[in-house]
C-alpha cells in the first residue's frame, strides 16, 4: 500500500507548503478555499468584486486549491471562480461536484424552467450533464478533481464509479472524489474501482469540528486504509466556534441555515465548554479561536486540507494565520479531552476487552495508531 502522505506529523506554515492529497501525486494548498461565499444567490455571500479580493489574496499567497459545486449559488459560484482563474489555469486545482438538482434552485427565476428528476443524484446522466454545464460555467475543459456530493443510496456504486472513470478517461475531470458518504459506501466504492481498474476515490469532504468528530470512528480509519486524504469541512461549526458569539448575543432569529445550526448548537453545555476551552487558549497564546479551531483540525490524524469560507479579504487573512503556529501537545489534550465524544459507538468501546482476550500482541499498523490509542485498542496486554 502506498504511504499514507496525510498525517498529522506533517508540519506546514505557508499555502505553499503543498502535501499530496491522498493516494495521488497531486499538490495542494493545507487549506483549501471554499467558493461557497463566492456570489450572492443564497444570502451569505459576497459580490463579484469582493469575491475576487478572496480569491486574489489566496492566490498571491500561494494557494492553488479551490473548492466550488454545481448547486453553490445557482452555478454563481462556478462562474465567478472561472472568471478569476483565467490564464492561471494551470496553476490552480479547480475541485467541483455533482449530485444536487440545480433545477430546484432555479425554479421560478428562468422562463420555461421546471423540475427535472434526473438533473440531480449519482447517476450517470446527472453526472455527464452536470459536469458538461460546471465545465461551460467555469470555462474550462476539465476540472481538476470532481466530486459525488453525496451519497443518495439510489444509484448502484458500480454505476457512478464506471461513469466517473469514464470521465476521467475523456479527459473532463483528472481526479474523483467523495464527500458525505457513510465508509461502508467509501470502502466499496473504491474496492471495487480498484479490482476493475477504475479511477479511485483520491480525497473524502466531510464534516469534522471539535463539536462533531464522529470521523473519527469509522471514516477516518477507513480513509487510512484506502489512502484517501480528508478535507473537512464546517470546521468552525456554522460560526459557533469563532468566539463572536456568548449565550446572551445569541439571538432567537433563524434567518438561514448558519444561523439555525449555530442556534442548534447553543443549546448544548457541552459545546459552551468546548468553546470556553478555545476561547482559553485563543486568550493565552495570542490568537484567535478560529485560529486556534483550524490549527487543532489541521494536526488531526488524516487531515489533509480543512475548508475554509471567506466573505471578506479580513477573514481570509485571519484563517491564513493558523499556518503560521502549531499548538503544542499540551494545548491539544486540552481541546480533545473537552471534546471527547461522550456516545461511543460499539464495539469501539468493546476494544478493551478484546485486547485482554489477545493476551500478548503485537501493535496495530502505523496507519491505525490514532486510532488504537484512542480505544486502547492493539496495545499490550500480558
Amino acid at each position: 500500500m502506498a504511504k499514507d502522505t496525510s498525517s498529522a506529523t506533517k508540519t506546514v506554515n505557508a499555502l505553499d507548503d503543498y502535501i499530496l492529497l491522498g493516494n495521488s501525486g497531486l499538490r495542494v494548498s493545507p487549506l483549501c478555499l471554499g467558493a461557497m461565499t463566492f456570489g450572492e444567490t443564497w444570502g451569505i455571500g459576497s459580490n463579484h468584486e469582493e469575491s475576487k479580493k478572496v480569491f486574489d489574496l489566496y492566490y498571491e499567497k500561494g494557494g492553488n486549491f479551490f473548492d466550488t459545486a454545481c448547486s453553490y449559488n445557482a452555478g454563481e459560484s462556478e462562474r465567478f471562480l472561472g472568471d478569476y482563474v483565467g490564464d492561471k489555469r494551470s496553476d490552480v486545482v479547480i475541485a467541483t461536484k455533482y449530485s444536487s438538482n440545480v433545477t430546484i434552485n432555479l425554479l421560478g427565476t428562468q422562463n420555461n424552467m421546471r423540475y427535472n428528476p434526473n438533473a440531480g443524484g449519482n447517476h450517470r446522466k446527472s453526472l455527464v450533464e452536470n459536469l458538461d454545464a460546471s465545465l461551460k460555467r467555469l470555462n474550462m475543459s476539465y476540472v481538476d478533481i470532481l466530486y459525488v456530493h453525496f451519497y443518495e443510496y439510489r444509484t448502484p456504486i458500480e454505476e457512478f464509479m464506471r461513469s466517473l472513470d469514464d470521465a476521467v478517461r475523456c479527459g473532463k475531470t483528472l481526479y474523483v472524489a467523495v464527500s458525505d458518504i457513510p465508509s461502508w459506501a467509501l470502502s466499496r466504492s473504491n474496492t471495487i474501482a480498484e479490482l476493475r481498474g477504475w479511477s479511485q476515490f483520491i480525497g473524502l469532504q466531510t464534516r469534522y469540528n471539535l463539536l462533531d468528530r464522529s470521523l473519527e470512528f469509522d471514516l477516518q480509519p477507513a480513509c487510512a486504509e484506502h489512502n484517501i486524504g480528508i478535507i473537512p469541512w464546517g470546521v468552525v461549526a456554522e460560526g459557533f466556534l469563532t468566539g463572536k458569539y456568548t449565550k446572551e448575543s445569541i439571538a432567537e432569529k433563524q434567518s438561514n441555515y448558519r444561523d439555525m445550526q449555530v442556534m442548534n448548537h447553543s443549546k448544548s453545555e457541552k459545546n459552551w465548554k468546548i468553546l470556553d476551552e478555545v476561547n482559553a487558549i485563543s486568550k493565552e497564546i495570542g490568537r484567535s479561536p478560529v485560529q486556534v479551531t483550524l490549527n487543532w483540525t489541521m494536526q488531526k490524524p488524516g487531515i489533509t486540507s480543512p475548508l475554509i469560507g471567506a466573505r471578506t479579504v479580513a477573514q481570509l487573512e485571519e484563517n491564513l494565520k493558523s499556518l503560521e503556529f502549531k499548538l503544542t501537545p499540551e494545548q491539544m489534550k486540552r481541546l480533545d479531552d473537552v471534546s471527547e465524544p461522550s456516545c461511543v459507538p460499539f464495539p469501539y468501546g468493546f476494544f478493551d476487552m478484546i485486547n485482554l482476550n489477545l493476551g500478548k500482541n503485537i501493535g496495530v499498523p502505523t496507519r491505525f495508531e490514532s486510532f488504537a490509542a484512542k480505544h486502547d485498542y492493539g496495545t499490550y496486554h500480558s
